[in-house]
């Protein structure tokens, strides 16, 4: 099983990795639900952390339909996270009809190449996420985050299983929203997926996860 934790310090990227996370998902700004972090944090994170380190491009909070000015930020934020040596980036793009963005995702991906790509939870506003897990694929996004569309995966069991049987080995899915210690290992049990996404307190709780979601 892989634990990814969200952070926004190093501080909590230590305590994730002491914890026993797999990986760290570093954004700014999480009351928000996580915007890119300064180049600073990342570079920090790199340097201290053992873990793969995975930072969200996200120039604003709010929608994920982004005009061309912020699509070339991103575009800059992708080529910095590659030069700053994190081993994934984390994205999401949609357009006017609330489908996946496949220019801006793709573009994204080209400029982060080599590194892994994750699809946030915009997937979680698209119209068909099954339509949309296929063009991901079509991408080469290597996992997508998702609640199944629910607001917590608990919630979103049925269509996370779903995910997982059409995706085989293209692309991974993982689980997201409201996953703790207590119910991790209910979703892995009904849903499939061995990769699991939360932001967690402390270290250890970071290890009651890792701990009850290897069963």
């Amino acid at each position: 099983m892989i634990v990814e934790a969200c952070v926004e310090t190093l501080g909590q990227a230590l305590a994730a990795q002491a914890g026993g996370a797999n990986r760290v998902e570093l954004c700014a700004n999480l009351a928000a639900d996580g915007t890119t972090p300064p180049d600073d944090l990342l570079a920090a994170c790199v340097a201290h952390v053992t873990l793969p380190v995975f930072p969200i491009i996200r120039p604003r909070a709010g929608s994920f339909v982004y005009t061309g000015v912020e699509v070339e930020a991103m575009l800059r934020q992708a080529r910095q996270a590659r030069t700053l040596r994190a081993h994934g980036v984390v994205v999401g793009a949609l357009d006017a009809k609330g489908e996946v963005d496949a220019s801006v995702v793709a573009a994204l991906a080209r400029e982060a190449h080599p590194l892994a790509v994750t699809f946030h939870r915009a997937f979680d506003r698209v119209p068909d996420q099954c339509a949309a897990l296929e063009v991901l694929v079509s991408l080469g996004v290597s996992r997508v985050l998702t609640s199944g569309g629910a607001p917590t995966a608990v919630k979103g069991l049925d269509a996370i299983a779903r995910h997982v049987r059409d995706a085989g080995d293209r692309i991974v899915i993982m689980a997201g929203g409201g996953v703790r210690s207590h119910n991790v290992r209910h979703i892995v049990e009904r849903t499939g997926v061995r990769e699991v996404h939360g932001r967690f307190g402390s270290a250890a709780e970071v290890g009651a996860v890792v701990t009850a979601a290897a069963g």
